[in-house]
């Protein structure tokens, strides 16, 4: 079933356009809540919760518009509360869950095992740097450099103002780089 078709079917009330939205968007969505919260499974329960506030919503979609963006800023916004929750509450883990790590959601598995060593010795570094971040800057940088978003589109999607989120993208960037500078090789925290 196509997304068209899908999202037609959930504003009839089927229960069964949902499985097909789910299965399109869940990987997605757990990454980039995953990213944003710090937790695998608080990142699930958002996520979860998500589809199903999208479907019982789903009459406010304007179908005309591409489903995507509007989805994705309802997990990225519930991700963001979540994990001002989150730090109020408890100190964080540095696993995801049990199995699965942060740097696992990130890695190469076609680099050699040298590589992939190296590999996931700046991704912890990066992921420590990412934890200093407030949940919004953490937002912005998962919505600009892992959902390949522009600023202009995030700024939509978050009906925020453009110069909010360059604001919040230019204080990541300035912290993430003084975090990183001395840890990580010049030209990465440069370019990276």
């Amino acid at each position: 079933m196509n997304e068209r078709d899908a999202i037609a079917r959930m504003k009839r009330g089927d229960v069964s356009g949902l499985s097909a939205i789910v299965e399109a968007y869940q990987l997605k969505a757990v990454r980039t809540a995953t990213l944003i919260t710090r937790n695998r499974a608080l990142a699930e329960d958002v996520v979860q919760a998500t589809f199903i506030r999208i479907y019982k919503k789903i009459h406010q979609f304007d179908s005309s518009r591409p489903f995507a963006p509007w989805f994705m800023r309802s997990v990225t916004n519930a991700a963001i509360q979540a994990a001002k929750k989150q730090e109020r509450s408890l100190s964080l883990d540095n696993e995801v869950n049990e199995s699965t790590t942060f740097e696992d959601l990130l890695m190469d598995e076609d680099a050699s095992p040298a590589q992939q060593m190296e590999d996931k010795e700046q991704r912890e570094l990066i992921r420590e740097a990412l934890d200093a971040l407030s949940p919004e800057q953490r937002a912005a940088v998962v919505m600009r450099y892992y959902l390949d978003m522009s600023e202009r589109d995030m700024a939509d999607e978050l009906d925020t103002p453009t110069g909010t989120i360059k604001w919040r993208l230019h204080q990541a960037r300035k912290r993430l780089k003084g975090l990183l500078q001395g840890i990580m090789p010049a030209g990465e925290v440069k370019n990276g």
